[in-house]
């Protein structure tokens, strides 16, 4: 008879540990996947795409109904998980309904931050995170509302975006002195901005939120330096917060995420956790392919198979704002490394290698991203570039695409 195997959450880590399940243990489980979104999981990433009118939001599914049910999954979208009884081994949902779990998988993800302003609770407040966020988004859009964005990570840009290419007239405002400086270095984070700026978004850098201004709905934003910015709508993404509190309630361990091991198993017997709620050896890594490595892993532990998670090398390889960019490993740069460094301003492309020990260390690029896999590789495995050092920089040599080939 198969075990009861229930994941609660039905986003993208959750649809992939369902995939790998497939390949190395099909008929051991009966799965069952709960999630409180009213859809199939949908690939998030390709959110700023409905948002700016490039993709339909079907069209961003990952699997399609079918695809679930040949696997013989049960899904419940739309349903929330209220209470998880560790002891029991059951969960309570929204409407007072239980599931039994001989295994349980926690792939909860991750909520937008909101900050802690004067205003942040007038209406005409809104995040951007999920597929109803998209929808509301697009009633701005079509309204022309002047909005601004708040916070030059990914979602801020992608959010920007979207917003400017349906028309509505955006500003987009970020604290730190770069875009996306958890990915990109000075030089790169300054040729994204000229690019991103070229797509009509105005881009506000070392600007502090300081109020929402309003006296029932948003009016504008006051910076701490005074300046005011006129708004309809606001929109905030600066960071987000792994979703632990059910774990954190049914007294399973957690920090800043759900704690698990090398085989992604938390303080609890038979709960695991992936995605963006797990903390792994201190790490919360809010990306897809770390997910992605995860449920792997967990797929092999479940099927009975010897299979650790050592963590992940940190790679950002995404079309952002309109515009390619790819960074992986240090690209910082610690005591002791080189960088090469090609920066073409009028082609709007930017490369650099970093280079530790004879190895490639980290890369960013932006613009031209060709080669971004090649160079992933490479830090990866730790390969020695002594041989192709000279010509790395502009791309894979031809031999090593036969090879490869």
């Amino acid at each position: 008879m198969s075990e009861s195997l229930v994941i609660v959450g039905n986003g993208m880590a959750a649809a992939r540990l369902v995939d790998e399940l497939a390949k190395v243990a099909l008929g051991r489980y009966a799965i069952a996947v709960i999630g409180d979104e009213p859809r199939l999981a949908y690939n998030r990433v390709l959110l700023s795409s409905v948002l700016a009118g490039e993709t339909a939001s079907h069209e961003i599914e990952l699997r399609p109904a079918n695809w679930w049910r040949d696997r013989g999954v049960t899904l419940k979208y739309g349903s929330a998980v209220e209470e998880i009884d560790v002891g029991r081994r059951e969960l309570k949902i929204a409407n007072e309904e239980s599931v039994d779990f001989s295994r349980l998988v926690l792939a909860t993800g991750s909520s937008p931050l909101r900050l802690n302003v004067p205003g942040v609770n007038l209406a005409g407040v809104n995040t951007f995170r999920d597929s109803r966020d998209v929808d509301l988004l697009l009633t701005l859009a079509a309204a022309k509302k002047r909005v601004v964005v708040v916070g030059g990570g990914l979602l801020g840009l992608e959010a920007a975006y979207g917003l400017a290419k349906a028309g509505a007239p955006v500003t987009l405002v970020h604290l730190m002195d770069r875009l996306m400086e958890r990915q990109l270095d000075a030089p790169a984070g300054a040729l994204l901005k000229s690019l991103v700026e070229r797509k009509g978004i105005n881009v506000l850098l070392n600007a502090n939120t300081s109020r929402i201004i309003g006296e029932s709905r948003v009016e504008g934003v006051e910076l701490s330096d005074g300046r005011r910015i006129d708004a309809d709508a606001v929109i905030l993404a600066a960071g987000i917060r792994p979703n632990i509190s059910l774990a954190r309630e049914a007294g399973i361990a957690v920090n800043r995420g759900v704690i698990v091991d090398d085989q992604l198993q938390t303080g609890a017997s038979d709960v695991f956790a992936l995605g963006e709620c797990a903390e792994h050896r201190g790490i919360c890594y809010g990306l897809v392919e770390p997910a992605y490595e995860q449920a792997r892993v967990l797929a092999q532990h479940l099927a009975g198979r010897n299979a650790a998670y050592g963590g992940s090398v940190v790679a950002t390889n995404l079309k952002v704002s309109g515009v390619s960019v790819f960074s992986a490993g240090d690209f910082l740069g610690s005591d002791g490394s080189e960088a090469i460094v090609l920066n073409d301003l009028k082609r709007g492309t930017y490369k650099k290698l970093v280079i530790e020990d004879g190895r490639l260390a980290g890369a960013v690029l932006v613009g031209d991203t060709t080669d971004a896999l090649w160079y992933l590789e490479m830090i990866r495995n730790r390969e020695k570039i002594a041989g192709i050092r000279k010509d790395m920089m502009f791309g894979r040599p031809a031999g090593t695409l036969a090879a490869a080939a």
